[in-house]
């Protein structure tokens, strides 16, 4: 606003140098290209991770599958441990001796964290593998991904903003220093003839 406000200040007015108009234009041109580029970066980036992300999570959910694995017994020593793989991190697992059979068919047998608070030899608990029954993270959910490739769209339009602006703000900089270098030398024209009576007449 305060761009077009000195657009319209500057028209006319004998005090105006050429780079008050510049600047003005300047500062407007950045204020359309944060409100017309920004948001639409933000979206191109956002519906980009949005498709990479949801194929990423189609793909997750073909080649991992959850099984249920059995405890055979809790492994000696083990305290309590964070699931960081849930939203609060604060659901406790324990690490147990477990067995399982992968997708495949084949047989698994091996240390895993399960989700039980007080395992107990013959307990039931869910686990994800590969097709080949090893280990493998949780898939990534549909709803998860959205909110990254959100985020992402929002990270995008911030990132552009923030660029324009310093853009901006790299111009004006340049222009003042211009501008005070200018000054300097007509002030280096005019300093010898400083204090001599007559000067000027």
């Amino acid at each position: 606003m305060r761009a077009i406000g000195g657009i319209w200040r500057w028209r006319h007015n004998p005090l105006r140098r050429r780079t008050d108009l510049v600047e003005a234009w300047v500062a407007l041109s950045a204020l359309l290209l944060i409100l017309l580029v920004a948001p639409v970066a933000g979206s191109l980036v956002g519906a980009v991770a949005q498709d990479s992300l949801q194929q990423a999570v189609r793909a997750q959910r073909q080649a991992r599958h959850e099984v249920t694995a059995t405890v055979v017994r809790k492994v000696a020593g083990s305290p309590l441990e964070a699931d960081p793989e849930t939203a609060s991190g604060r659901d406790a697992r324990s690490r147990v001796l477990a067995d399982w059979t992968a997708p495949d068919g084949t047989t698994r047998h091996g240390t895993v964290l399960a989700s039980l608070k007080t395992p107990r030899r013959g307990d039931h608990f869910a686990i994800w593998t590969d097709e080949h029954g090893r280990l493998v993270a949780r898939p990534l959910d549909s709803a998860t991904a959205t909110t990254h490739a959100v985020l992402a769209g929002f990270g995008a339009a911030l990132l552009t903003a923030g660029a324009v602006e310093g853009g901006r703000r790299m111009i004006v900089w340049r222009m003042v220093r211009r501008r005070y270098a200018r000054w300097d030398q007509a002030w280096d024209r005019a300093g010898p003839d400083w204090g001599r009576t007559g000067t000027g007449s």
